[in-house]
C-alpha cells in the first residue's frame, strides 16, 4: 500500500473501532482501518487454545449488551453471522458440601430465581426480585449513560429517582457495592454471589460506589448472551458490516505514530514509514499509549502530561483466562436440589462463603494470584455444540490476577503451568466428576499474555483509569472515548464489549464535522 489519503482512520481494530469505522463509513466518510495483528477485534477473540476441535473465548466471555447495543442492530450483525443464545439460568453457585444452589434466572423468569433464593431466605428472594424488577424498568435509561456523550438532565433524574426507589437514600451512593449488598440480603450464600457478579465487570465491591451496585450488581447480572462459534462470531460480523460499508481493513499494519500539523491531527504514520493522511483519527488505543506513544510527551499540553502521569493500569481489570477441553460437563452435587445448576450459563466455584470471596478479590488486586484458585466458567458447548468436537465439551473461566508487571515473566510461567491443576483439584469437591480423566486437554492464559498478545497494558480490559478517579456520580459513567485536546483526534477504548465507546466516539466526530446523523431512530433515545 503506497501512501494514501482518507477522511478518517481508526487506530487499532478492536470491537469500538470497528464500530467507529461502520458508522463513519456510513455518514459517508472514506474510512481506513489500520490493525498491528493478523486479525480484527481485540478482546473479542477465539482460539482453540487446548487441542483441535475445541474453541476457547479467551478474553470476552458473555454479551450482556446485546439488547441495547446500535451496532447490533443497526448494521443487522446477525445476518453477518453473530447469532447469540440467552440460556435460561443465568448464574449460579456451587457449593463442597452439596448444599442447595443459588441460581439466578433471566429477569422475565422472576418465579424461578425467587424458589432458589428462598431456599435460604425468602425476605432476600423478595427483596433481589423487587430491586431487579425496578431496574430492568429503567434498563433504557442505563443503556443511555453508556451510548450517550453526556447525559442530559432529565436521564439523571430518572436514574436518581429509580436510587430512591430501590429504598436508599441519596447519601448511599457513596457507600461501596459490599456495604449495599449486606444491608440489602441476610443470606451469606448470595452475598457470595454478588460480590463475585460485582466483580465481573471489573468494580471492586470494596471500593466501588453505588452506582456500581445498581449497574454490576443488579442490571448485568442475568442478561448475558453467548455467541454461538464463540465471541470471535461477534468480530467477524463487525468487520464484515465495515466492509460492507467499504471501509478498508488493513491488518499487519502497525502505526508508530499520530501525525500532527498545525490545526491539530492530519493523519498517521505507519511502522515501515509510509503515511497517510486523515482529518479525523480516531484511537482504540488506550489514552496513554495514544498520547505518549504516538505524539510524544513534548508535542502536549503540561495538562494532559500531568493527567497522563496520573494514570493507571488494573489491577481491578486484570484476568487469568483457563481453558479446559473436556469429555463431559460438570455434575456437581449442588444439582441434587436444582438440577439447572448443571445447565447453568455462568457457575461460580471454589467459594464456600462470602468472606472468601471478599478476601479472593483482595489478594488479587493485591499483587499476587489469590491462593484459593477459586473461578467464575462458562460451558457453551452445553448449548452450541460447534465450539467443541461431537459430545465433548469446551471449557472457558475467568481467575482474577494481579497485574502483568507484578509477576517476573518466569513467575508468570510458573502460574501457567500449576494454577489449572490447583483449580481442577479445587473443582472435584464441586463436581466429583471433573478428575483429571476428564480433562483432555487445559490452558491458561495470563494478564502478561493479554498484555504481549492483545496490547492491553498490564492485561486490564479496562484500559485503565485515574489514580486518584473518585466515586462516579449519577448520570456520569466515563466510555473511555470522546474528543481530545488535540483538533481531530478522538479515543475511543472501553469496558466491555458494548460498542458504546465507539459509537459516542463517532457522535462525536458527527456533531464536530457536521456528518449525518445515522444514529437517530424514534425507538431510541440515544
Amino acid at each position: 500500500m503506497p501512501d494514501a489519503k482518507y477522511d478518517a482512520v481508526i487506530v487499532g481494530s478492536g470491537h469500538n473501532g470497528l464500530c467507529a469505522a461502520a458508522y463513519l463509513a456510513r455518514a459517508g466518510q472514506k474510512v481506513g482501518v489500520f490493525e498491528s495483528r493478523h486479525e480484527e477485534a481485540g478482546a473479542v477473540h477465539t482460539s482453540e487454545a487446548t487441542v483441535p476441535g475445541f474453541w476457547h473465548n479467551l478474553h470476552a466471555q458473555y454479551m450482556e449488551f446485546i439488547d441495547y447495543m446500535p451496532f447490533y442492530h443497526d448494521f443487522d450483525l446477525r445476518s453477518y453471522g453473530a447469532r447469540m443464545i440467552k440460556p435460561e439460568c443465568q448464574v449460579g453457585i456451587a457449593f463442597a458440601d452439596g448444599r442447595p444452589p443459588i441460581l439466578i434466572y433471566t429477569p422475565e423468569l422472576e418465579e424461578q430465581t425467587h424458589r432458589s433464593i428462598a431456599r435460604y431466605s425468602k425476605r432476600d428472594a423478595e427483596r433481589f426480585n423487587e430491586i431487579r424488577r425496578k431496574v430492568m424498568e429503567k434498563d433504557r435509561y442505563l443503556a443511555a449513560m453508556l451510548y450517550m456523550p453526556t447525559n442530559p438532565d432529565h436521564t439523571r433524574q430518572e436514574l436518581l429517582n429509580l436510587w430512591l426507589d430501590l429504598g436508599f437514600a441519596v447519601e448511599d451512593m457513596q457507600k461501596t457495592p459490599k456495604q449495599l449488598i449486606d444491608e440489602c440480603f441476610e443470606c451469606d450464600e448470595l452475598r457470595a454471589v454478588l460480590y463475585r457478579q460485582c466483580l465481573e465487570w471489573g468494580a471492586d465491591p470494596h471500593t466501588s460506589g453505588g452506582l456500581a451496585f445498581m449497574i454490576c450488581v443488579v442490571w448485568l447480572c442475568g442478561i448475558h448472551y453467548l455467541a454461538v462459534g464463540g465471541t470471535h462470531m461477534l468480530g467477524h460480523a463487525m468487520a464484515s458490516a465495515c466492509l460492507n460499508e467499504g471501509v478498508d481493513l488493513r491488518y499487519n499494519h502497525r502505526v508508530r505514530e499520530i501525525l500532527m500539523g498545525d490545526d491539530g491531527a492530519r493523519g498517521i504514520r505507519l511502522e515501515d514509514g509510509r503515511e497517510v493522511e486523515a482529518k479525523i483519527v480516531v484511537s482504540n488505543l488506550d489514552i496513554r499509549t495514544t498520547f505518549i506513544d504516538l505524539i510524544g510527551r513534548d508535542r502536549i499540553t503540561p495538562g494532559m502530561c500531568e493527567l497522563l502521569d496520573n494514570w493507571r493500569f488494573g489491577p481491578e481489570h486484570c484476568l487469568g483466562t483457563p481453558s479446559f477441553a473436556l469429555h463431559a460437563p460438570p455434575e456437581y452435587k449442588s444439582a441434587q436440589h436444582e438440577a439447572d445448576l448443571n445447565r447453568c450459563f455462568y457457575t461460580i466455584v471454589g467459594y464456600e462463603t462470602s468472606q472468601q470471596v471478599s478476601e479472593y478479590i483482595l489478594e488479587a488486586f493485591g499483587g499476587k494470584p489469590p491462593s484459593l484458585p477459586a473461578a467464575g466458567t462458562w460451558v457453551n458447548t452445553l448449548w452450541d455444540s460447534s465450539q467443541a468436537p461431537p459430545g465433548k465439551h469446551a471449557m472457558n473461566g475467568w481467575y482474577f490476577f494481579p497485574r502483568a508487571s507484578d509477576l517476573s515473566e518466569k513467575e508468570w510461567d510458573e502460574v501457567s503451568a500449576t494454577y489449572n491443576a490447583r483449580f481442577l483439584a479445587l473443582w472435584e469437591k464441586y463436581a466429583p466428576n471433573m478428575t483429571r480423566n476428564n480433562v483432555i486437554a487445559d490452558a491458561l492464559y495470563t494478564p502478561f499474555d493479554i498484555e504481549r498478545e492483545m496490547g492491553m497494558p498490564e492485561g486490564d480490559f479496562g484500559h485503565g483509569r485515574f489514580k486518584n478517579a473518585g466515586r462516579l456520580e449519577m448520570g456520569d459513567i466515563p466510555s473511555g472515548s470522546g474528543r481530545t485536546e488535540i483538533e481531530g483526534l478522538y479515543t475511543c477504548a472501553g469496558n466491555g464489549v458494548s460498542a458504546a465507546p465507539g459509537y459516542v466516539a463517532f457522535k462525536l466526530v458527527a456533531r464536530d464535522f457536521g456528518l449525518p446523523e445515522t444514529w437517530k431512530r424514534r425507538d431510541r433515545t440515544y
